[in-house]
């Protein structure tokens, strides 16, 4: 009797920023690899996470959220968004049913329109919306662009995460696995580390700090002890940002380095030392070595 054979394949995860994309990305993976916060465009790269069905490795690609692109960092989110699509076996489009079927998600799906690849769509945080909405939502989008299949989520939640992860299993084609069945996402510790301390700088700072911040693994060291020391530096824009940061007497400074330290040893499972340094770049925007450490290829123009 031969044994059951192997399938592995790619699915990139779009939609407009915040429609819960790195929710759902960690939810059909089953452990937090992406940065969630409620700030918009908080992805920058693609982050890679990596789940298990059955005898089904899924790839998971999670992408920026697209929009329309106005400075340089913008074009080099969008530009990583779309080369996701382009290494996919199937999209994933990740819809806010909230917010329904507005500007951003037509023109998305106006572009999906050009591409062979099959698109399934997750309505997500479909416990927030009636169900008389919900179904009219489902019917309008559904009419307008042929989707594989229609899936109604939440990802907070789970609700329906597990049916969602079923069908993307039973597209992948047939191969064998690309990573170890226990890996969880192939993402470089320093860049996880970093992406960290940036979700709890978003969370504590809400809106007095704009997206004009990066957050940079300088020196990561392995101890005798099993610790990990960290040095990390936060990049900001200009002056004023700087004091928001580190906040009166270096109080937001520590409350961001224990929030972040904390999820740092549950992730990494051992003790870790952070060391936070905040430094003003005025020109980190245009720079391609900060690119470079954020995963992003640097726009020309």
């Amino acid at each position: 009797m031969s044994e059951t054979p192997t399938t592995c394949g790619y699915v990139a995860i779009v939609g407009a920023p915040n429609a819960g994309k790195s929710t759902l990305l960690n939810a059909l993976v089953g452990a937090k690899i992406s940065i969630v916060s409620s700030k918009v465009q908080t992805t920058r790269a693609r982050i890679t996470g990596i789940g298990m069905e059955g005898q089904t490795q899924l790839i998971f690609l999670d992408t920026p959220g697209i929009f329309a692109p106005k400075r340089r960092l913008d074009r080099a989110m969008v530009q990583a968004a779309w080369g996701g699509v382009d290494d996919a076996d199937v999209i994933l489009m990740v819809v806010d049913a909230v917010r329904g079927y507005d500007d951003e998600t037509r023109e998305i799906l106006k572009r999906l329109k050009e591409q062979k690849t099959p698109v399934v769509l997750a309505l997500n945080k479909v416990d927030k919306l009636l169900r008389e909405k919900l179904l009219g939502l489902t019917q309008a989008m559904n009419n307008d662009f042929p989707f594989a299949a229609t899936f109604m989520i939440s990802a907070e939640k789970g609700d329906g995460v597990g049916d969602l992860r079923r069908d993307l299993a039973r597209r992948m084609p047939e191969g064998p696995w690309l990573y170890p069945e226990d890996q969880l996402a192939d993402v470089p510790m320093r860049f996880l580390a970093a992406e960290i301390t940036r979700e709890k700088l978003f969370n504590a700072l809400r809106q007095e700090l704009p997206y004009a911040a990066t957050v940079e693994t300088e020196d990561w060291k392995d101890q005798k002890d099993g610790a990990a020391k960290i040095n990390q530096v936060i990049f900001v824009e200009r002056e004023t940002q700087k004091k928001i940061v580190i906040g009166e007497g270096g109080a937001m400074l520590k409350r961001i380095g224990a929030n972040a330290r904390r999820e740092m040893e549950e992730q990494f499972e051992r003790r870790v030392h952070l060391f936070l340094f905040v430094k003003v770049r005025g020109d980190w925007g245009d720079d391609p070595e900060r690119y470079e450490a954020m995963g992003l290829d640097f726009p020309k123009a």
